[in-house]
This record gives C-alpha cells, structure tokens and sequence, in this order.
C-alpha cells in the first residue's frame, strides 16, 4: 500500500489547519502576506522560547528539570509555524525540499572552504 509522502502530507494537514482557523493564503494581497510572515515570525519566536525552558538553562537555579517531552511538543509546534510561513510565500513542500538540497550543498561548500568570508551571492540561485 503506498503511504503519501509525508512531507507533502504536512503541507496538506497544516493548510487545512489554517483554513479551519481562519487564514487562507492563496490570494493574500502583499499586505496581508507581510502581516502573516511577521504573526508567524512572533509565533516561533514564542515556541523557541518555550523550547528553551524546556531545558535547564538558569545556570544559577537548581530547581531546574529537562523536559524532553515538552522540548519536543516546542518542535512540533515550530513546525506547524514554519510550514505556515512556507505556505504565506507561496512554498510547496517540493519548493522546500528543493531549496534545502540547495542550501544543503552551500553549507557543505562552506564548510570544505573553512567559510572565512561571507559570500552573501553564493545563495542567490535558491
């Protein structure tokens, strides 16, 4: 039995998500667009920081316990954002998966050059 690609299945579930909620982003003028990049740009700011206390950071407090459980509750929810803003500049998980093999490669290439100097032209083809 074939499964769905699951990559594409995100895509599916969080767009149908959003509709639920509310937000639809095809045909988002780009006003509409700029406040949805910013909401979910504040959004996984918020769960980066819930992901953070999710682990012991205060090095002066001894109260602190890891929560791996929740870490990863943060992730997921960082996901759904993500995916979101994906979605809001017209990304399909296809888009997405491209664009990482590509950025991949650079960041290999980066790092086999000892990236000594910031190359802000060796993205631009992504």
């Amino acid at each position: 039995m074939n499964q769905p690609d699951r990559l594409e299945e995100l895509w599916r579930l969080q767009r149908a998500l959003n509709e639920r909620i509310g937000v639809r982003t095809e045909g988002m003028n780009e006003a509409e667009r700029v406040q949805w990049i910013l909401n979910y740009c504040r959004a996984m700011s918020q769960e980066i920081a819930e992901l953070t206390d999710s682990v012991p950071w205060k090095w002066w407090a001894r109260y602190q316990k890891f929560d791996e459980q929740n870490a990863r509750v943060e992730v997921v929810d960082l996901f759904h954002f993500l995916i979101s803003l994906a979605q809001v500049l017209g990304m399909s998980a296809e888009d997405v998966y491209q664009a990482y093999l590509k950025k991949n490669e650079v960041n290999f290439r980066r790092q086999e050059t000892g990236y000594t100097v910031k190359d802000e032209t060796d993205s631009r083809h992504i």
